[in-house]
């Protein structure tokens, strides 16, 4: 069981930055994945990010070339950079942690952290 806790939200303009991390309780070197997915209101939960245990990378559309992911299996934490922030990034943001196995799979959600854009 692995417990995910969300922080660095807030309140940003827009074209500001705001970094987001994800602490998690216990270690991560095992999960396959970590991500960040973000479910602003009237809307579903959608994928933000997310980081292989290799290294590897994939991004939304919508916030490729200004937000950055990266993680530290060694302090059990992953981190979103976000720069050039746009009011369509307001929402709740997610912190969520994936095992897969050969024949079973695991998810872990954080709480969330507000990240509100003012345009």
């Amino acid at each position: 069981q692995v417990q995910l806790v969300e922080s660095g939200g807030g309140l940003v303009q827009a074209g500001g930055s705001l970094r987001l991390s994800c602490a998690a309780s216990g270690s991560i070197s095992s999960m396959n994945y970590m991500g960040w997915y973000r479910q602003a209101p009237g809307k579903q939960r959608e994928l933000v990010a997310t980081i292989t245990r290799g290294g590897g990378t994939i991004y939304a559309d919508s916030v490729k070339g200004r937000f950055t992911i990266s993680r530290d299996n060694a302090k059990n934490t992953v981190d979103l950079q976000m720069d050039s922030l746009k009011a369509e990034d307001t929402a709740v943001y997610y912190c969520n942690a994936r095992r897969v196995l050969v024949l079973d799979a695991y998810s872990y959600w954080g709480q969330g952290t507000q990240v509100t854009v003012s345009s």
